[in-house]
This record gives structure tokens, C-alpha cells and sequence, in this order.
């Protein structure tokens, strides 16, 4: 039986793992891969010591840590999805896709958040047709062409910025009238001469033959349908945590985030911790969740010491 099972290979399992191992806890790592939802980022400005650093070379740091601190007492299990979470007499039991269970007297679920998919007509008969989730994969299939991006936080714009590079404009579609991005992330977009922002509309369809050609949004202003003439949809329309393993066992928040307590990470089950975006955190980053998965690990190593 493993002290502890940290679910999740992006900043909070990460980090977590390292703090485990060095703290002599005999440890399980299990995640589908290393590195989080930013793997697929261009260009991450704000992962602390460092000015700049690619998603794919940032996964690949989380990885030499981890195997520098491998051993003994952390064990690794990549590639494997969990799917069921489930509490025994002497502690927990983790399942995943493949069928292997792992025995834990303690939990850590860091397992993160998925990509909000784009629910209109249209969006699933053409995605990989136009329609797409990542810009840093797709983005220069669509060089010198007209595309828009769904979303204005600053994942939106930070799309948006990447696609300014090589497309011939932009359109960014945000449902609210004011945007959610930072500041200085805005005015760089919006210094571009490609660069358009429409607040406060809806995508409401996508058109296409065998691949994109437009997209319908509604104007909430004056409720008149538009249409857009697009090749490529970048969507960015926020995120869905990857919790449904811990169903019925944890508490979750209305729109299934595991609540936490925001001084020690612990959930409502004694024994078991979360960190980073799977939490309802009132701020998901990078540097957040791998602060929440320090933070559970010396709250777990204080409890797993007096049991």
C-alpha cells in the first residue's frame, strides 16, 4: 500500500510528486501524461523563472524533475487514465482504464480540466474540418486565411496573438461585454491592424461543405444574426474538470469542481486531498496549482505521520 496516490502529471501532480518523494513518502504518480493542459501552448510568459518557455519544453522540465527525484519511494505510472476512486477500510483504491487498481492510505487528486467543446450546429461534423482546439497543433494549416477564435479570456487572446503570426485576420467572439484576458494581453491584440473583437455575441452555427467556410454568431446588442466568413474556429471557451472518477465520493461545487479547503487542500473525505484546476480554486494557473499540490503534500505528510 502506497502512502499516497497523486492523480494527475500537470503542475499540481508535479509538483506534489516532488515534494512526496522528498519527503520519503512511498508514492504513486499515475497520469494519462506529463505536463498539463499547457503542453499545447505556444509560449507560456508567466511560469515563474522563467520569461518564456513552449508548453512541450515545460512538460519536458516536469519530467526530468521527476524522474531526478524517481525512486525508492516515487513510482510512476504514465499513460493510464484513472476512472474509478473508491474508500476501503484501510484507505482508498484507484482503478484505471486499463483495469490496474493501486492501494492508497491517502489521495491527492490533481487530475486538472478538459477543453469546453463548442456545443452549436455544425461545430462536431466539422472539427479537424475547421473547426479545432489547438492552435499551436493547427494554427499554421491556416496560414493567410481568415479565422476566428471563441472565447476572450486569456487563452483566447494568447490563441488569437499565435494566429496573428501567419493568418490574414482575426475576428475574437466573446459573449460578454467585458473581456476576461489580461490587460497587457488585450492591447497587444488589439495593436494588431488583422486583430477584430466582437463583446457581447453568441456563436450560433457553423457552415461548411467538406470543410469551414463561415460561422453564424448572434449580435446580443441589437439580436440580429451575423455571418462571419471564416476558414478555420479556434475554440477557447473554457475548460471541464476531469473529476468524474471522484463522483459520489468527494464533494463537488455545482459545476463539478472538488471543494476544497483553501488552508490544507483537504476535500470533505479525510484522506483525501486536490489540487489546481480540478479544485473550485477561485484562480486556475500554473503556478497555482503547483502551489496547491505543495500545499496538500505538507498537510498529507503531517496526517500520514500521526496515522
Amino acid at each position: 500500500m502506497y502512502d499516497t496516490i497523486i492523480i494527475g502529471g500537470g503542475p499540481g501532480g508535479v509538483a506534489a510528486g516532488v515534494y512526496a518523494a522528498r519527503k520519503h513518502l512511498k508514492t504513486m504518480l499515475i497520469a494519462e501524461e506529463i505536463g498539463g493542459q499547457s503542453t499545447v501552448s505556444e509560449g507560456i510568459e508567466n511560469w515563474i523563472g522563467s520569461a518564456k518557455i513552449s508548453g512541450a519544453d515545460l512538460a519536458k522540465a516536469f519530467a526530468t524533475h521527476l524522474a531526478a527525484v524517481k525512486g525508492e519511494f516515487l513510482t510512476l505510472t504514465v499513460g493510464e487514465r484513472v476512472v474509478t476512486l473508491a474508500k476501503t477500510d484501510g484507505g482508498f483504491v484507484v482503478a484505471t482504464k486499463s483495469g490496474a487498481t493501486f492501494s492508497g492510505k491517502t489521495v491527492l487528486i490533481a487530475s486538472g480540466a478538459g477543453r469546453r467543446k463548442l456545443t452549436i450546429p455544425g461545430a462536431d461534423v466539422f472539427e479537424n474540418k475547421g473547426v479545432t482546439y489547438c492552435a499551436s497543433c493547427d494554427g499554421p494549416l491556416f496560414s493567410g486565411m481568415d479565422v476566428a477564435v471563441i472565447g476572450g479570456g486569456n487563452a483566447g487572446f494568447e490563441t488569437a496573438l499565435q494566429l496573428l503570426a501567419y493568418a490574414k485576420s482575426v475576428t475574437l467572439l466573446h459573449r460578454h461585454t467585458e473581456l476576461k484576458a489580461d490587460p497587457i494581453t488585450v492591447e497587444k491584440a488589439r495593436a494588431h491592424p488583422n486583430m477584430r473583437i466582437l463583446l457581447h455575441t453568441e456563436p450560433t452555427e457553423v457552415h461548411g461543405e467538406q470543410f469551414v467556410t463561415g460561422l453564424s454568431y448572434l449580435d446580443k446588442n441589437t439580436g440580429e444574426t451575423n455571418e462571419l466568413a471564416v476558414s478555420g474556429i479556434f475554440v477557447e471557451a473554457g475548460v471541464i474538470p476531469n473529476t468524474s472518477f471522484a463522483e459520489g465520493v468527494v464533494d463537488f461545487d455545482p459545476v463539478k469542481r472538488i471543494v476544497t479547503d483553501p488552508r490544507s487542500q483537504r476535500t470533505s473525505v479525510e484522506g483525501i486531498w486536490a489540487a489546481g484546476d480540478c479544485t473550485d480554486e477561485l484562480y486556475h494557473q500554473n503556478n497555482i496549482a503547483a502551489g496547491d499540490g505543495v500545499k496538500a503534500i505538507e498537510d498529507l505528510y503531517l496526517w500520514v505521520k500521526k496515522h
